[in-house]
């Protein structure tokens, strides 16, 4: 684990994720306690509804999933996560683009959900991210987002899944005020530490746009 000031790291985490696609696919399952958080999330919005899966991977299992009910849009940038989606998930439509330029108009969607994406993603740009995912959420909306559960400003390892990657965020109290600072109501959260999941513990929030 180390920090270098000189790396891409949006192209660090884009070729990590190229590169191991398919390993990373193979350790998903859809009976671990993040995933089960799901059914919240669909419980609350209508037959039909249309949902963000930002960061979407290669589909399995959450953008599969919420495809049973709902019209689902996937976005990831990387290359090979996006043409798995494709594959395991044909009924939705999916998009390879950068989730922190995403240009949806407003009040695009019903829900917007996001696991293990932005924590990628350097922390200082997760207040925009956050604030974009309140605009393009129609009125009453929910938003289920994995957060990081604790401080990190940057953290690199050489060796995730047999390739380099990197990590950056908050704790979790700063997640939940970012969240209200951009208009969010808290329905919950939660820290999630099943031994399935990716990493110690993360934070689960089930957010609402008034």
């Amino acid at each position: 684990m180390f920090y270098n000031p000189n790396m891409d790291y949006k192209k660090t985490v884009r070729e990590g994720y190229n590169a191991i696609a398919d390993r990373y696919l193979a350790e998903r399952t859809r009976n671990s306690a993040d995933v089960r958080l799901l059914a919240d999330f669909m419980e609350r919005l209508p037959a039909g509804a249309d949902v963000l899966d930002a960061g979407c991977g290669a589909g399995i299992p959450i953008s599969q999933i919420l495809n049973e009910r709902f019209r689902v849009t996937g976005v990831d940038f990387s290359e090979a996560q996006i043409e798995l989606a494709k594959k395991n998930v044909p009924n939705a439509t999916f998009l390879c683009e950068d989730m922190t330029k995403l240009a949806f108009p407003d009040n695009s969607f019903d829900g917007i959900t996001s696991y293990y994406a932005i924590i990628h993603i350097p922390r200082e740009e997760h207040q925009r991210l956050l604030a974009n995912f309140y605009r393009m959420l129609k009125p009453g909306g929910f938003a289920l987002l994995c957060l990081g559960a604790e401080h990190l400003i940057d953290d690199v390892d050489e060796n995730y899944l047999g390739t380099r990657m990197y990590w950056s965020h908050f704790d979790s109290e700063t997640y939940l005020k970012l969240l209200k600072d951009c208009g969010f109501s808290i329905v919950w959260s939660r820290i999630v530490t099943d031994e399935t999941c990716e990493g110690a513990g993360h934070l689960f929030v089930l957010a609402q746009k008034k």
